[in-house]
């Protein structure tokens, strides 16, 4: 495939409800190939690499990806500027960020109903907080083109999941146009 592709990233503060959507997009999805910045592609590997390694190999499996015509969507927290470093960076069209966030009631509350709820301490909360805000700050500023923010306070994680839908197909059909590509 010659066109170049968009790549969907799905980023937010932890607690916004990343892993909740991506599992309904798979199920709702299934053209698009979607992986997590996680554990669970790299399985036991995961200990040995750094986010900078994970964010390299998943830059490589989207390009592979799209090599076949199909698109690829990467849940997890993921910046623009850990993307700049990843070898096949400029093998897509653009970067598509798409923003989860819910208040800081609720992913405080998420947050400390998790497994791991011993690490979320009044400090690790407040750092969550600060960043989702940095995250609404800057989305206009910071991420090109301007990346939509998706409030996942009172919605379904279904719910949230047809909106992400809603703006990757309009995105993707931007893009892709009347190239072939079947969606």
């Amino acid at each position: 495939m010659k066109q170049k592709l968009p790549l969907f990233i799905i980023t937010g503060a932890s607690g916004a409800g990343k892993t909740a959507v991506m599992h309904e997009l798979r199920e709702l999805m299934p053209e698009f190939a979607v992986f997590s910045t996680d554990d669970d592609n790299f399985g036991t590997t995961a200990a040995k690499l750094e986010y900078q390694d994970r964010y390299n190999l998943l830059l490589h499996f989207a390009n592979s990806v799209a090599k076949s015509g199909r698109g690829t969507i990467i849940c997890g927290t993921f910046m623009p500027w850990d993307a700049r470093k990843c070898d096949t960076y400029t093998h897509f069209s653009e970067l598509c960020f798409i923003n989860l966030h819910c208040d800081d009631a609720t992913r405080n509350s998420r947050l400390r109903s998790r497994e791991d709820k011993a690490i979320w301490t009044d400090d690790m909360l407040k750092q969550h907080e600060q960043f989702a805000r940095w995250l609404l700050d800057h989305a206009d500023t910071e991420y090109n083109p301007p990346m939509p923010t998706i409030d996942t306070t009172s919605a379904l994680p279904s719910q949230a999941a047809e909106q992400v839908k809603s703006f990757i197909l309009a995105k993707w059909e931007q893009r892709i146009g009347n190239a072939g590509t079947v969606i």
